[in-house]
């Protein structure tokens, strides 16, 4: 060591001018690093020059810790210092991707698990080299962010020290400033110079720790608390005996699809198409909006909060869900007695413990389906392919002596809604290989995953594309006895449906029989498959209470 510092004095002495230029570029750089740190915000909207034109209190009470220590003591609290910036950047960093994806902050306790699912989501959408190589990247960085930021921090405390008496005076002007600027609201660009950003970034992810910590025994308490949990089999939707269910979520379809000036011209007119077509066919709806548990993804919260009458908004509370005697609305088929109970998910592609609390028979996932044909993206199969596979294997079997209830999830308009599959003839889909052509000929993921507009576009059709999927197939093979239920889990990211968009998504019940539609006639819905946009708009923990009374449960409260 001895020998590389003297090395480094006489490389000083013989260029001393390129030493200058090092020594200030690398204080520069330092400075620039930690107070870009302790400004930065949390929100890709807020990545904006007047965000870094402030004066943060923590980088004067940090200097002023610095100045009343010794060496030692000042060095380590610099490092940690540094520490503490770099793992304050990587938590904005995810803040700022989770509020772009999910439409909320990163829960430092919850959501480590959800950055796997991210990297599968990844492999899953535009390979496995491109997943594995941004895992490695990302790692690098992260080590990277916090090797820079120590070294940052302890460069800076030691050039504090290379003139004390000054850095003192200076300090105390800053200090003076900040106050004075606090004090008097000063803002510069509509922002407030006096910053605390930092201090209270730690004091907010501080506070989420607490309440992520406390809800949990709360929620836990009301999970056990059931209003049909105690119904007897026979007093649990009497007004639907005889009837096919079938409940489908359609991935991402939300009030934005609906709505949205660039997306919904095309879906708007498949929803009138579709509810023209189903008329002629004998069957009518009815449909309103609910407000999901979750937005962008993680659609397994919205399923969840929709069947279990219970607000399932993060995954402590759906391990929760999962592991209590809740009453499902699907479970309560299985409860009577009355029904055979199955489940169509082509998204699940490893071992599934939920459906138990779902109540289902028989699962199929996305091995049990038959499908020879391409995935594509992140979606394993077509909608219309899973959904002939459901008729082959289930609803078209003449060997059942009971209805049957059917939870389907259908994914082809899952995130990033390139290639879309497009609707081929019911007789010519087979074991699927007639996709092959329509996914070789579809847009790449990498084309539309980072435009805005190329990406509401997709989405559109992707929508389309599962409503025409879903309607021909009750047109086909629909009877007088099939209800039909479905409904989003959750909007889309903010890139497709906007940065300050609702968490609504459209609902729609669809029968032949017209007394199915009777029974929710106070509901106020709009007839027909598009929600007027003055629909009624429930929580989506509602429905199932709402649903079990319309169709005559009698409530029997149980207390777990």
């Amino acid at each position: 060591m001895r020998a590389r510092v003297a090395h480094l004095r006489a490389w000083r002495g013989r260029h001393p001018r390129a030493a200058r230029v090092v020594w200030w570029t690398a204080t520069v750089l330092s400075l620039i690093l930690v107070l870009g740190a302790l400004l930065l915000p949390n929100r890709l909207e807020s990545l904006q020059f007047n965000r870094f034109t402030r004066l943060p209190v923590e980088a004067v009470l940090g200097a002023s810790l610095l100045l009343a220590l010794p060496r030692r003591p000042r060095i380590v609290v610099a490092a940690l210092g540094g520490t503490v910036l770099g793992a304050l950047i990587v938590v904005d960093l995810l803040d700022m991707g989770f509020m772009e994806y999910l439409g909320r902050d990163f829960n430092l306790v919850l959501d480590w698990g959800l950055l796997d699912d991210a990297q599968s989501y990844v492999a899953d959408s535009m390979g496995r080299a491109t997943a594995v190589g941004a895992a490695i990247g990302l790692v690098v960085l992260i080590v990277a962010v916090f090797a820079v930021m120590v070294l940052a921090t302890v460069r800076l405390s030691n050039l504090l020290m290379l003139d004390s008496q000054r850095s003192t005076r200076v300090t105390l002007i800053a200090a003076t400033v900040w106050v004075t600027c606090s004090v008097t609201g000063l803002q510069n660009a509509g922002v407030p110079v006096a910053s605390y950003r930092a201090g209270g970034a730690l004091i907010n992810k501080g506070r989420q720790v607490q309440q992520t910590l406390a809800d949990e025994a709360a929620f836990g308490k009301e999970a056990r608390y059931d209003t049909f949990g105690a119904t007897p089999p026979d007093q649990l939707v009497p007004d639907l005996r005889g009837k096919d269910m079938i409940f489908t979520f359609i991935e991402s379809y939300g009030r934005s699809a609906v709505e949205d000036p660039i997306m919904a011209p095309g879906v708007d007119r498949t929803l009138d198409a579709s509810t023209q077509a189903l008329a002629k066919a004998g069957f009518h709806a009815k449909s309103g909006w609910l407000t999901s548990a979750t937005y962008g993804g993680s659609s397994w919260l919205g399923h969840s909060t929709t069947l279990s009458g219970l607000w399932v908004d993060n995954q402590q509370r759906y391990r929760t869900v999962m592991a209590s005697d809740h009453l499902s609305l699907t479970k309560v088929f299985k409860k009577t007695g009355a029904w055979d109970t199955v489940g169509v998910m082509p998204g699940v592609q490893k071992g599934w413990p939920e459906v138990k609390f779902y109540g289902l028979d028989k699962l199929y996932n996305a091995f049990h389906l038959g499908y020879q044909g391409p995935k594509f993206s992140w979606s394993t199969m077509p909608d219309q392919y899973a959904l002939e596979a459901f008729q082959r294997l289930e609803h078209g079997r003449t060997d059942r002596d009971k209805p049957l209830m059917s939870e389907i999830i259908l994914t082809s308009s899952h995130q990033p809604w390139a290639p879309i599959p497009k609707m081929v003839g019911w007789d010519e889909i087979g074991d699927g290989s007639v996709f092959q052509g329509i996914e070789a000929a579809g847009k790449k993921a990498a084309d539309v995953i980072a435009d805005g507009t190329a990406s509401k576009q997709e989405y559109g059709k992707s929508v389309s594309y599962s409503v025409t999927a879903l309607t021909q197939w009750l047109e086909r093979y629909g009877t007088d006895d099939t209800v039909l239920v479905f409904l989003g889990d959750h909007q889309p990211i903010a890139r497709v449906s906007g940065n300050h968009a609702s968490r609504d998504v459209p609902i729609s019940i669809v029968a032949k029989d017209p007394k199915v539609l009777d029974k929710i006639s106070g509901w106020n819905w709009t007839d027909g498959l598009k929600p007027a946009h003055n629909a009624p708009v429930w929580k989506m923990s509602s429905f199932r209470d709402k649903f079990l009374t319309a169709y005559g449960s009698t409530p029997h409260p149980s207390h777990g």
